[in-house]
């Protein structure tokens, strides 16, 4: 096997892009966890565009925010995705796989580009996990999202349980 292949993981791959995360995901707005495991799945709350200052990133996709800026929104929660389930595993070395995805997109009623949204988080998702980040997704426009933020994702990942124990029970 290729020694650049060994070394090449999730944790590495992140630092490769230059993607530094939040040094705690964002505090959940309602009564949930961020992350909750179940058997070697794990599922991550909905999470928005959050910077590391805490801003929420607002607008209605299609008149105040353009799919562009949505899509560059939707990387963002992705960062935010990684951050809460780092804080859950230790390591993003110990995801095995992303299952699923469901992108939320607060968008105007005639607006039709989610998929071009959702591909923001898609992408990173893929460039940090490799094939094993290529998933199942589904996105679609809704009327409002908390916090008027403009994008709102979950996702589900798949562990190795042969690692070190996680603190997400």
């Amino acid at each position: 096997m290729d020694s650049d292949a060994l070394e090449s993981t999730p944790e590495t791959r992140l630092a490769a892009l230059g993607i530094t995360l939040p040094k705690a995901a964002p505090t959940p707005i309602g009564s949930f966890r961020n992350v909750r495991r179940a058997g070697n799945m794990i599922y991550v709350s909905g999470q928005g565009p959050v910077r590391a200052d805490g801003t929420l990133i607002r607008g209605k996709v299609g008149s105040e925010v353009t799919a562009e800026e949505a899509r560059d929104h939707a990387r963002l929660v992705a960062v935010n995705i990684l951050s809460a389930l780092r804080d859950a595993l230790g390591s993003l070395d110990r995801v095995s796989g992303v299952v699923k995805l469901l992108g939320l997109v607060n968008a105007d009623p005639d607006f039709e580009r989610h998929p071009f949204v959702i591909d923001g988080a898609s992408d990173l998702l893929a460039d940090i996990f490799g094939e094993a980040g290529i998933h199942a997704r589904s996105s679609f426009g809704v009327g409002s999202l908390p916090n008027r933020i403009s994008v709102e994702i979950e996702a589900i990942f798949e562990i190795d349980d042969r690692t070190q124990p996680d603190q997400s029970r």
